[in-house]
This record gives C-alpha cells, sequence and structure tokens, in this order.
C-alpha cells in the first residue's frame, strides 16, 4: 500500500508539473528487454551511444517479461543476462525471490531525483508507460469509443477486441467497467468475491477477445482488421500513429505503470551493467527515449528535457492523467502468481 500511495503522488505531481545465450566476454553486456519499437527506441536512445561512448560491446536478447528462465539460469549458476528492463510487479517480486541485486545508488545517481516510487531497492526506473485501449478511425469512422465502458460494450461496437494474455490490468479494468470505483479496485480485488466480479464482467465479453501477448501484435491487430479495438502500450500505438497508421488513444481509465532496469544476482558483468545503468539513467540521454517512442522519463531532470511537442503524446500529460489508475506494485507483487493460475484456468474453461 504504501508503493500505491507513492505511486498516487506522483499521479498529482504529474497533474500539476529461448535457449540459454552463451556467457557475455569481457567488455560485452547482454541486456534483455521486451522486443519490437520498445528495443528499438532503446537501442537508439541508450544502446548505440552507450556502445560509441565507451567502446564495450551490448548484445540484446528479447524475453516475454516473466522471470521463469532467470530462475532457471540462477539454479544452473549460468547468469547470462547482465540487465534487463522489468515491469513493476517483477521487479518487487524478483527483489523478494533474490533473483535480483540490490542496487548500489552511488553508482547510478541521486535516489532521490527520481520520481516517487521508481528507485526501488533491486530496480531503478527507466520509463512510464500505460496499458490504453485504441481503435482504427477508418474504420468506426462514425460513433467512436470514447470511455473504457465502450471497450465492453459489443452491442454499441460489435466486433472483436484484444487483450493481453494475463490477469494484469485485465481485472482492474473489469471492475472499473462494472461500476467499482477507482479507488476502491485494489481493494475490491484482493477479496474473492471482488476476483469472481472481475471474471464474470470479463465473461460478458470472453467469446469476442483476440488475446496478444507480445507488445507488436495489437497494432497489426487494428491494422489487419482483426479486432475493432485492442488494448495495446500506448507507446507501441503511439509508434504507429506516427508511421502514418490512422489509429486513436482511448486515455479513458489508462492503467499506468512504469518498467525499470534490474541486474540479475548471478551477473558476471555487475560493474559494466552499473556503467550502463547509470548512462541510461544520466537526464540527457533518458529524456531522448521518448523521441522514438512515447513513453515518459522518470528522472525528474529529465522531464523538463523532452520535447514539449512530444509531451501531449505520453501518458504523463495532465490531460491524460484525468482518470489514470496507478498501478498497484506490492498488491501484483503478492498475487501475480495465483491470479496467473486463476486467469489461465479461466481462459481454458
Amino acid at each position: 500500500m504504501k508503493l500505491q500511495l507513492m505511486t498516487m503522488g506522483f499521479v498529482a505531481a504529474v497533474i500539476t508539473a529461448g535457449a540459454i545465450a552463451p556467457a557475455a566476454a569481457e567488455g560485452t553486456l547482454t541486456v534483455t528487454s521486451w522486443g519490437g519499437s520498445y528495443s528499438e527506441s532503446q537501442r537508439k536512445a541508450y544502446y548505440e551511444p552507450w556502445m560509441a561512448a565507451t567502446g564495450n560491446k551490448l548484445v540484446e536478447e528479447e524475453y516475454d517479461g516473466e522471470l521463469g528462465k532467470l530462475k532457471a539460469m540462477k539454479e544452473a549458476g549460468s547468469v547470462t543476462w547482465d540487465v534487463i528492463d522489468v515491469d513493476s510487479a517483477h521487479a518487487l517480486s524478483g527483489c523478494d525471490e533474490g533473483l535480483l541485486e540490490k542496487l548500489d545508488y552511488s553508482k547510478i545517481g541521486d535516489q532521490s531525483k527520481f520520481l516517487p516510487g521508481t528507485a526501488l531497492e533491486c530496480a531503478v526506473g527507466t520509463i512510464a508507460y500505460s496499458t490504453i485501449f485504441a481503435f482504427d478511425t477508418s474504420v468506426l469512422k462514425d460513433a467512436q469509443p470514447t470511455t473504457l465502458a465502450d471497450l465492453f460494450d459489443t452491442a454499441k461496437f460489435p466486433g472483436k477486441r484484444g487483450l493481453l494474455k494475463k490477469p494484469f490490468g485485465n481485472l482492474e479494468w473489469a471492475l472499473i467497467a462494472d461500476g467499482v470505483p477507482a479507488e476502491k479496485v485494489y481493494e475490491t480485488l484482493s477479496t474473492p468475491e471482488g476476483v469472481d466480479q472481475a471474471f464474470k464482467k470479463l465473461d460478458t465479453i470472453k467469446k469476442d477477445v483476440v488475446w496478444w501477448e507480445a507488445g507488436a501484435q495489437p497494432p497489426e491487430l487494428l491494422a489487419n482488421g482483426e479486432v475493432v479495438m485492442t488494448s495495446a502500450w500506448n507507446g507501441r500505438i503511439g509508434k504507429a500513429i506516427t508511421e502514418g497508421k490512422p489509429f486513436k488513444i482511448v486515455w479513458d481509465y489508462q492503467e499506468f505503470d512504469w518498467d525499470f532496469w534490474v541486474i540479475p544476482a548471478g551477473s558476471k558483468n555487475i560493474e559494466l551493467s552499473y556503467d550502463f545503468i547509470k548512462f541510461a539513467s544520466d537526464p540527457k540521454n533518458m529524456s531522448q527515449q521518448s523521441k522514438y517512442i512515447a513513453y515518459a522519463p522518470t528522472h525528474v531532470d529529465a522531464i523538463g528535457l523532452v520535447d514539449p511537442a512530444i509531451a501531449p503524446t505520453l501518458p504523463t500529460y495532465p490531460d491524460n492523467m484525468k482518470t489514470a489508475i496507478p498501478t498497484d506494485l506490492a498488491f501484483w507483487a503478492d498475487n501475480n502468481e495465483e491470479l496467473t493460475k486463476r486467469f489461465n484456468a479461466w481462459l481454458a474453461q
């Protein structure tokens, strides 16, 4: 709950202001992230500039956001990842399970300069992002969705919907669409009755859902007409819009969250990992990523360096934050495994 309050404090501040790879060689850093346009933005903002500045080599790997592979590496005594981009739930659970190094901020930067809730014991924030939903304006030309309720309204907006194949985010939206006030969502989800209520609401659109698992999929689902609307990470849709796609983001009840840099426990390149994270956490460097994808910085001094023309496309823009739901990091760290089992069983029914 403390972390949730820290997140809420930040919201107010914004409104007011595969196979295991071979071990890396000396001078070579292996960074694991989400792939697609997100990794492309990291490549341009961090990877290539860091290699140019240091003379070191950086090898990229891609994963699905789960830490099972890292756990297997650690148990085998062969951790080949050096730096990982993780979501908030895994930043906390990975730390609790001993999968991540506890960070020495003297090797990264001033901890107080990061937004509330983004300088954790084992993880330092890299972006603020959100889960939104979007639609193709060339398909929905007349009546267009404007609220979260429209995502669940198959009578008014018939057709398939795209949703992430995880409970994370979907359960919160289901409760809000079912009338639960945003500030009561996690309190409700903390009860068996609340979980039942969320799944009952998801039942109403289950037959109309196309499930996606990778961030690159939602823009593709919209572009090829497989869905009339889809949840997505805002930066992926923003990138598609800049490339000329006629998509529109609905910010109503965006699910606000962060991604973090972490160092796996057992990494053989600890100091090189710190060097990279320090470089990526420098305000000047961090402010560059927003040029390539619509995610916001987590360092206070980087926010003012973002191009003002880009600001309205970011989840942190005041107009976009009006109904934002800050993700309760502690809730998902504690309940992700159990709710994922329940979610997978529900999918199989």
